[in-house]
């Protein structure tokens, strides 16, 4: 808003300086404060979104960071595996809640330029929710999540998630779904539509989960939804499963992966 004002004083100035003091017509007056209000409010917006973007940057950065660190100290358990699934596990929590934190504090960063950008603070929401999410802070996510931007099929399944989670109703659920998937691109819907029908799998609603499928798959050809399709379609609800989506599915706090520790085997000759 504040680059708003600034334009606008910016075309008075112009308009001002044209019509009084160079003595200039009334159409050329406007003319040029119009030429002044295009150029400052450009100018403005290019040094706050350059400043802006190396603030995202930083965030990025920090996230990207901690990811390959992570990724280092699971090459290191390849070679010399840790005690336990679980010790692992609980270390991977740890680091990842101590990284995430970080980015959150450099997130804070981007509140000082909301009075100059039209909805920034949801767009900061919404950051602050999937990192938030990621670290399993539900009380973060559940004050943040009414300010979110829902666009990105992401969002709309953590909200679902997070709906079934807290017991929500399923008619709160479905619309929620139906939004998400109303506008999205060929196999963009295949998220949503995996966790939708493992929500309603979990309910006992079988035929819901089938006919969610159904209408998925006339936009989407993936395979984990074939597969799950089939399987309800012969009654083998038993082995339905989203685990071929792998992290994606995980992401979405609903199931733990199955993970098995593999010692490896040192062969002496």
């Amino acid at each position: 808003m504040i680059i708003i004002f600034a334009a606008l004083a910016a075309s008075c100035g112009g308009f001002a300086a044209s019509y009084y003091g160079a003595d200039a017509g009334m159409g050329w007056s406007i003319f040029w404060g119009f030429v002044a209000f295009f150029v400052s409010n450009w100018a403005f917006g290019f040094f706050i979104r350059k400043r802006m973007k190396n603030e995202m940057n930083a965030v990025q950065g920090i996230l990207l960071a901690g990811q390959k660190e992570l990724q280092k100290k699971m090459q290191r358990w390849q070679i010399r595996p840790p005690g336990s699934i679980q010790a692992a596990q609980k270390e991977i929590a740890r680091d990842t809640e101590i990284f995430v934190k970080k980015a959150l504090a450099r997130t804070d960063a981007l509140e000082k330029y909301k009075l100059f950008v039209l909805m920034l603070d949801r767009q900061i929401a919404t950051a602050k929710v999937q990192l938030s999410w990621m670290i399993k802070d539900f009380r973060a996510v559940d004050a943040l999540l009414p300010k979110v931007i829902f666009v990105d099929p992401m969002m709309f399944a953590i909200k679902i998630a997070r709906l079934y989670m807290t017991g929500g109703d399923m008619k709160e659920i479905e619309k929620f779904y139906r939004k998400g998937t109303a506008r999205t691109r060929y196999n963009g819907n295949v998220l949503l539509a995996a966790e939708m029908s493992w929500i309603q799998m979990k309910k006992g609603d079988q035929d819901g989960a089938f006919k969610t499928l159904t209408e998925a798959l006339k936009k989407s050809d993936n395979e984990t939804l074939k597969r799950n399709h089939e399987l309800l379609m012969n009654n083998r609800g038993g082995h339905f499963s989203n685990s071929g989506l792998g992290d994606q599915w995980y992401s979405l706090l609903l199931e733990e992966p199955k993970t098995h520790m593999q010692r490896q085997r040192v062969a002496f000759r």
